[in-house]
């Protein structure tokens, strides 16, 4: 059974700046392809929205939210009936405690 994937207004913008980090530390063509294989790694999750995880920073906080990676980058995302929310698409080399804490606990 495909589920309905969606992005929240955050993950846009999560995508958008890894977009454009790397456009301007790297190249254009090069952020171009990361981000289609970040958008489909997301879709990916239509098929098998049970695959992910519980984020090691969540684990007896809250276990609602689950992540897939495509390294370094994980994607956070919540299942809810038939639709699956991705939440976030963060660089793991980042202080991932925090950030989770400031987008999804607040």
């Amino acid at each position: 059974m495909l589920h309905t994937v969606n992005l929240t207004q955050e993950a846009e913008e999560d995508l958008l700046e890894i977009y454009k980090y790397v456009a301007t530390q790297d190249s254009f063509g090069n952020a171009e392809n990361l981000f289609e294989n970040l958008y489909k790694k997301c879709l990916s999750l239509q098929d098998f929205p049970n695959r992910g995880h519980v984020p090691p920073e969540l684990v007896g906080v809250n276990e609602t939210y689950l992540e897939i990676h495509y390294k370094p980058y994980r994607i956070i995302y919540q299942t809810v009936g038939d639709t699956i929310f991705i939440h976030c698409v963060l660089d793991g080399r980042r202080e991932m405690k925090k950030l989770l804490e400031e987008r999804l606990l607040r």
